[in-house]
């Protein structure tokens, strides 16, 4: 089924998340931050990483995205950053102006495009020289990581296995990315693994209701009523703790320079 980004009914299911402490400083520890002026969150959903780089000092943050309802919500979420403003356009094409950003996010989006190339084209054309380029998404090893008490959507493809070929299939290895990037012309890539907490939940059955109202997991989507409300079952009897659950998913940052 696949999630509609277009939709008014998933207009905030990117915002209102508080991005966790240790996002940014793991940011800073591989891009000095007191260089970056200026930036772009593209495919920044709800703006919740536009936020994260304004609370880390970036004077100017542009956030774009191709979805207008997404934008929408984004702009109410940010509305006291006045340091943020958006503008609607794609990771192909952005519509802005070339050599001119010192910073480049795309968090979340390359496992939602066909062509990497075009995207790290368009990344080097906008940076300026020396800038920096980062990248966040899941390679197939991430996604595949056993279910725990912290790692919850490990559960999602026990309980429902042929979530696994939708979600390995739109995931790209990290060789695959860094020969990309390679050839778009950057340098001095580096790559981490970060577990990033994303949300606590101080009862579980605010963890069981965010599942069911499938916030920010695209994937969940793939699902039906009738499974989803399986797959939280499943979750149930599968985490043990009910109370202060911090969640955290595995994720792959790549940095690289122009």
């Amino acid at each position: 089924m696949g999630i509609n980004f277009h939709s008014p009914q998933n207009k905030y299911t990117y915002a209102n998340r508080k991005v966790n402490q240790m996002w940014m400083d793991t940011i800073a520890r591989m891009i000095p931050m007191n260089q970056i002026k200026n930036a772009l969150d593209i495919g920044c959903g709800g703006g919740n990483y536009s936020i994260a780089l304004s609370e880390v000092g970036v004077d100017s943050i542009i956030g774009v995205d191709y979805s207008e309802v997404m934008l929408e919500g984004a702009k109410e979420n940010c509305r006291d950053y006045q340091n943020i403003s958006f503008h609607h356009g794609n990771a192909y094409d952005t519509g802005l102006e070339s050599d001119h950003y010192d910073l480049v996010l795309e968090r979340a989006v390359i496992h939602h495009l066909d062509n990497l190339s075009k995207a790290f084209g368009e990344a080097y054309r906008l940076l300026k020289s020396e800038g920096y380029y980062v990248i966040q998404d899941r390679t197939p090893e991430d996604c595949m990581l056993k279910g725990s008490q912290n790692h919850i959507r490990g559960y999602f493809f026990e309980k429902f296995p042929k979530l696994i070929k939708t979600e390995v299939s739109r995931r790209y290895e990290s060789h695959i990315v860094i020969d990309l990037l390679k050839e778009a012309g950057f340098q001095e890539i580096q790559e981490v693994k970060l577990w990033e907490p994303r949300r606590t939940y101080n009862q579980k059955e605010d963890l069981l209701e965010d599942l069911r109202k499938r916030i920010g997991r695209s994937i969940l989507h793939e699902l039906n009523d009738t499974e989803l409300e399986e797959l939280v079952q499943y979750i149930d009897e599968s985490v043990e703790t009910e109370e202060n659950i911090i969640e955290k998913d595995r994720w792959t940052i790549w940095v690289a320079k122009k």
